[in-house]
């Protein structure tokens, strides 16, 4: 595996400068988003299948062991406060349990069984997409709850950054970002990891985007919890509904905080009857303003 060979360049990394080493990282940085350049169609493809597939009751499930899995953890956790993506629409399977979020569990990320055990554990099935990372490709907790997801009928998605592995060839769609050797030979949180969290940044954004969660490139979906994104709420009630800053913060007072209801409201559509429009259009605002100017 690239991940883990030795580069002779770093054989006395611990003598140099300190600022060259840092340069170098850095190097080694940039050079792992450029890795993922060759996979855009690939990253493409799939987030066209998840989005048709999540349908509206499809759950995000990310698999994963130490770096990968925490990395995993990380992006999912951010759907739900940037895109309004329900938390019991996702399920977060970390080799060792939640306590490896924070800790290394010894010989958790070889446990096979535990790998298949939580997919049928959580009923996984066709309305599913599993998204399974592993910087080597052949972590065998990953690979087996992929394998195992596959069966079930969910659609399968792998994140690697060695070619032709295991855990590509287990899934649907395999996005390998062929990162090399690392700077300090074998440690994966650095060019892998970037690597890793760039594609589930570009992967899981493009669905969100692809299910019409954003709008004119706002997060229209997203969930007002302080006094900073109230305001930014009402800012994109006032642009895009085209009102003044009073109705635009009334509108959406009224619609519960919810920004694309905020939007209808402001409009001029009753509260209800735009909660109904945005259900029968699954949430997407664009749909909806679509129907509201045909009405005109």
């Amino acid at each position: 595996m690239k991940t883990e060979t030795l580069d002779p360049r770093y054989l006395d990394l611990d003598l140099w400068p300190t600022e060259l080493a840092v340069e170098a990282m850095l190097e080694g940085q940039m050079a792992a988003i450029a890795a993922i350049q060759s996979q855009i169609a690939a990253i493409a493809r799939a987030v066209e299948e998840a989005a048709k597939r999540l349908g509206e009751n499809g759950r995000l499930v990310f698999v994963g062991a130490g770096t990968s899995g925490r990395l995993a953890v990380q992006d999912g956790t951010e759907l739900y406060p940037t895109f309004g993506w329900p938390m019991e629409r996702m399920i977060f399977l970390m080799a060792g349990g939640a306590g490896a979020l924070t800790e290394a569990y010894e010989n958790a990320e070889d446990d096979v069984e535990a790998g298949r055990t939580e997919i049928i554990g959580h009923a996984v099935g066709p309305a599913d997409v599993v998204i399974g990372v592993a910087a080597s490709g052949r972590t065998p907790y990953t690979v087996a709850a992929i394998e195992q997801a596959r069966a079930a009928g969910a659609l399968t998605i792998a994140i690697a950054n060695n070619a032709g592995s295991v855990l590509g060839e287990k899934a649907e769609h395999a996005i390998v970002a062929v990162t090399g050797s690392e700077i300090v030979a074998g440690s994966t949180r650095m060019k892998a990891g970037t690597a890793q969290k760039a594609v589930l940044n570009l992967l899981s954004t493009a669905i969100m985007i692809r299910r019409g969660l954003v709008y004119q490139g706002r997060m229209v979906a997203m969930r007002i919890s302080n006094a900073k994104l109230l305001q930014r709420g009402r800012g994109m009630v006032q642009d895009i509904a085209g009102v003044d800053t009073g109705v635009a913060a009334q509108a959406l007072e009224t619609a519960g905080g919810e920004i694309r209801l905020g939007v209808i409201v402001a409009m001029g559509v009753p509260l209800e009857e735009g909660r109904a429009l945005l259900e029968a259009h699954g949430g997407s605002l664009r749909e909806v303003l679509q129907v509201l100017k045909r009405r005109d």
